[in-house]
């Protein structure tokens, strides 16, 4: 029969139940009836006699119970449809009347040979084959005391029986089963599609369409005070039937599963039977069973295996391709010509650069409120200034503070700002390239734990073309050491500057830190160097040491550059170091020219009676800052009316010149300067990296290492704390019991894991935070991409800090508390922490990326946390939760960490073991989990992907933030 129409049929006879029962078929006004059963609608079971007599067989009678009825020689099980010995089938065959008598031969159409008929009676089933097992449970045994008992026919080739449709029943591959209780069939049950699986030790029989119908009336539908009905007329989808080469079976439906464990239904003491020829079984003829696992030595992988094995082999090929790609771009970029030789001499020359913050105050509407306008309430940060630099000169910018200076020199160094900006900045001479610029801030963002050699070595390699050899790199860091005066700090750790306390290390000075800052920027080769008051905090001694290295830069006989500083209040002596000054009040610009004297007689030239005098031995910067405090409008028109003649036709004062390039056509492209960008374009362009992403990541690993075997203390700390929790956890639930009260317990230890993690992962947002400026200044000078920085971080932070304390706290966890005893189920727990942990992570590293405040971001992070356990399920059941706040747990990733922990410690096979009212309890653990907690018992994998799609949310919202909003804005 075509298997398509085993679906077909076996519907047929479930939809004629209402004329024969027990899935009898109809056949005229008679019903063709399962073994064991007789009567005109198949509802009376067989008493005594045996299979080969059909509908002549002796039925129940008083109450259709059989117990009292006595098998025949060679036959047993309940209703008395096994064979038992070797000649029962042939001497019932041959008592039928339809076969030669016993001992001869038959004939069999199947095989086209002659055979002598036996009794089969293992467990694997050839044509169709008889079983009959004792269903023995504590539960049910203390609802229902007295004896049950389950017969099943299992028929996968009727047409290989002794007498089809009488042996056998139904089509090929189906299944028929009925439980007796006291000697009273209670329910039957049927499925389709079933195929038989074969192994050394094992016959497993897979089988789908289950149906079951509950006999109304008897003590399990209905006639007593537990009434199964509901539960087993809706019994359906698949039946397993998995039997050992003993007496030991299981009956495995997903509700009684979930009722009763993994196993389902444990079957014991059965009896196997199955009438066939024996030329049948010494030519093993039951090949044509679905499959044959001896054979092949193992089970087929699940489609899911199988997805999932690729998903990871395609990630590790792309990774191998990445690397492979990486290795000839770093490879092609060494071999490359070198481009670290100095760029043609420029000037910085600005002209009426102008930055406007737009306000934030409202006006008055018609309903009383305030609407703002556009320019209404507008902050002018500078107004028209202009001037111009030279080669081989230094030029002091100065003001009080508020005056603009740091404002200016960001725009000329190209800093992304806010607010809007309008003028024009050029670069005369620049030999149609962007010019190299080299930015010095006001605060000195270093890291800590390298030395100065290790930190500006880390500068070259990065910063310097790859083609440059690693020896020519070192070189320079020693040369440029050498010029700033701090090689003999070579191997001395930066640190923090100062005795900061805390057990942090003091490091170098102030003053030395400044000039490594200054080094890290010459590393680069710039051709203008601009500084944010590069002597703030250093005393008079420290401050003039760094002016001088500075004018030592400008006035390099080979290699002079121009070098612009802001200065808020320098000394005599460091005022007179500079070449030109450039004075600023409220924004605009005071005077821009020669330094010395030239700005006193300025002054008192252009401005008599208007500025002060100047008092002859006094302080020219204390004199120009006197003047830049308080000016009279017409001080600034000066400026404006010399700007301007300056601009068009005038020659700009000796102290304004460029000496070398005096007369000489500029080359350079000047940029107008629009909306929210201070970029200069020109004809040639750099590359934004001058490594390749392989070198940037080898780098920033190498240092990364470095630091982490520096500094031990934090992954020390991590180790020991979760160590410390392990034991502790494990030895407050230590070797939990299988009592109700013991699982929940375990389900108790699995969300304390949870909900550490969750807290401890706080570390990784202080650890961003803590990161985030020396990133920002690094990424700013275009040290490396954000994705080879994301990359370090997580393998020097995530991997270390975060995965190993986990394993460790899970482990000591696990076999104290006395979890599921096998690998399997134990990797499987270390999994489903590792992503967890990777998801939190993430998370934290996102809100450690988005908010600028910390302390904003800790708070965050530790409120979700409890959002979290408040959804996980553990202290709510999630069904009772109210509609309207119910789907917030679908945003919880502790619920499905910890549903997935729970799944698979009851996936184990774990029972609960328990006693309630008097009644004895042994139940699956997978019932008691989806009655206290509502966790799925199915739902592992589906939690897998979804922790799955927590990290590839949170990692795509990390290198999101990561690269559009984490950089450098003044």
């Amino acid at each position: 029969m075509s298997r398509r129409a085993v679906p077909l049929l076996l519907a047929a006879l479930v939809n004629v139940r209402a004329a024969c029962d027990n899935y009898g078929a109809q056949n005229g006004s008679a019903c063709a009836c399962p073994s064991g059963f007789g009567g005109s609608t198949c509802a009376t079971a067989a008493c005594g006699g045996d299979i080969f007599q059909g509908s002549q067989r002796a039925l129940a009678t008083q109450g259709n119970n059989i117990s009292s009825c006595a098998c025949e020689s060679g036959w047993g099980g309940t209703g008395c449809n096994v064979c038992q010995a070797p000649n029962a089938c042939a001497a019932a065959f041959s008592a039928s009347g339809k076969a030669p008598s016993s001992g001869q031969s038959i004939s069999s159409s199947q095989t086209g040979q002659n055979s002598t008929l036996t009794c089969n009676s293992a467990a694997r089933v050839y044509a169709s084959g008889q079983m009959s097992c004792q269903v023995l449970n504590p539960t049910l045994q203390a609802i229902f005391p007295d004896s049950s008992n389950l017969n099943i026919i299992r028929t996968l080739d009727p047409g290989l029986s002794p007498l089809p449709n009488t042996t056998s029943f139904g089509p090929s591959g189906t299944v028929f089963a009925s439980l007796f209780y006291a000697g009273v069939e209670q329910f039957y049950c049927g499925a389709d599609t079933c195929t038989q699986d074969l192994s050394d030790t094992n016959t497993n029989w897979e089988c789908q369409n289950l149906k079951c119908t509950c006999i109304p009336g008897t003590t399990f539908c209905g006639g007593s005070a537990t009434n199964l009905t509901q539960t087993i007329n809706t019994l359906g989808g698949s039946l397993g039937i998995e039997c050992g080469n003993s007496t030991v079976c299981a009956f495995k439906q997903a509700t009684l599963q979930a009722v009763f464990g993994s196993n389902g239904l444990s079957l014991n003491g059965c009896i196997f039977g199955e009438c066939l020829a024996q030329n049948l079984i010494d030519t093993n003829a039951g090949g044509n069973s679905t499959s044959d696992a001896s054979s092949t030595g193992s089970a087929p992988l699940s489609g899911g295996v199988i997805g999932g094995l690729a998903a990871v082999g395609t990630l590790v090929l792309l990774a191998i391709a990445f690397f492979i790609l990486g290795l000839i771009k770093q490879r092609s970029a060494r071999r490359a010509h070198p481009d670290v030789a100095p760029g043609s001499r420029v000037a910085v020359e600005w002209s009426r650069v102008t930055y406007v913050v737009p306000g934030q105050a409202p006006r008055r509407t018609w309903y009383g409120a305030r609407a703002k306008d556009a320019g209404d309430d507008d902050k002018v940060i500078l107004d028209a200034v202009s001037g111009r630099v030279a080669p081989g000169q230094m030029m002091a910018v100065l003001g009080t503070s508020g005056a603009g200076k740091t404002t200016l020199i960001e725009i000329l160094a190209g800093k992304e700002k806010s607010g809007t900006i309008s003028g024009q900045v050029g670069f005369p001479s620049a030999g149609g390239t962007v010019p190299r610029i080299g930015f010095v801030p006001q605060q000195d963002v270093l890291p800590p734990m390298l030395t100065v050699y290790e930190a500006l070595l880390f500068g070259a390699r990065l910063r310097l073309p790859e083609s440059v050899s690693d020896a020519e790199k070192r070189e320079r860091v020693e040369g440029i050491m050498g010029t700033l005066g701090i090689d003999h700090l070579r191997d001395t750790r930066i640190g923090w500057g100062g005795d900061v306390g805390g057990g942090k290390a003091r490091g170098i000075s102030g003053g030395e830190m400044r000039r490594v800052s200054i080094g890290l920027e010459l590393i680069a080769s710039p051709d203008v160097l601009i500084l944010d008051e590069p002597t703030s905090g250093l005393d008079s001694v420290s401050a003039l040491r760094v002016a001088k290295v500075l004018h030592a830069i400008a006035h390099d006989p080979e290699n002079p550059i121009p070098v612009i500083a802001s200065i808020h209040q320098p000394s005599s002596q460091l005022y007179q170091i500079f070449d030109a000054i450039l004075v600023m009040s409220h924004g605009r610009a005071l005077y821009a020219g020669a330094g010395g004297f030239a700005p006193a007689e300025y002054f008192a030239r252009e401005a008599a009676g208007v500025a002060p005098a100047y008092p002859q031995g006094y302080n020219v910067a204390d004199y120009l800052l006197e003047v830049g405090s308080d000016p009279a409008p017409a001080l600034f028109q000066l400026q404006a009316n010399k700007a301007s003649m300056s601009d068009g036709t005038r020659t700009p004062p000796e102290g304004e010149r460029d000496p070398e390039k005096a007369g000489s056509t500029s080359t350079g492209k000047q940029e107008t300067l629009g909306r929210g960008t201070t970029t200069t374009k020109s004809t040639t362009t750099r590359s934004a990296y001058a490594t390749t992403f392989l070198t940037q990541l080898q780098y920033l690993s190498g240092r990364e290492w470095k630091i982490l075997r520096r500094d031990k203390t934090l992954f020390l700390t991590h180790v020991a704390i979760s160590s410390i929790l392990g034991v502790f956890c494990g030895g407050l639930y230590f070797q939990t019991g299988i009592t109700i009260a013991g699982f929940q317990s375990r389900v108790g230890c699995l969300f304390f894991l949870g909900a550490l993690i969750a807290f401890s992962s706080l570390s990784a947002l202080y650890n961003v935070v803590e990161i985030r400026p020396l990133f920002l200044r690094e990424r700013s000078s275009s040290y490396y991409s954000p994705t080879a920085w994301l990359l370090t971080r997580l393998l020097f932070d995530v991997l270390p800090l975060r995965i190993i304390p986990t394993i460790i706290v899970a482990t000591i966890t696990y076999w104290m508390a006395g979890l599921a005893h096998d690998p399997a189920h134990f990797f499987k727990f270390l999994f489903i922490l590792v992503l967890y942990t990777l998801a939190m992570t993430l998370y934290n590293f996102l809100l450690g990326t988005l908010f600028h405040n910390g302390g904003i971001a800790i708070l965050l992070s530790a409120l979700s946390a409890l959002y979290q356990m408040t959804f996980a399920g553990f202290f709510v059941h999630l069904n009772s939760i109210p509609p309207v706040l119910r789907w917030l747990q679908w945003l919880c990733p502790l619920k499905y960490c910890l549903e997935a922990l729970a799944v698979n410690e009851v996936g184990s096979g774990l029972m609960i073991q328990d006693t309630l009212q008097g009644v004895p309890v042994n139940v699956s653990a997978s019932l008691i989990m989806n009655l206290l907690f509502g966790f799925g018992s199915n739902n592992y994998y589906r939690d897998v992907l979804v922790l799955f799609a927590f990290i590839a949310g949170f990692g795509v919202g990390v290198i999101g933030i990561v690269w559009l909003r984490v950089r450098e804005r003044r």
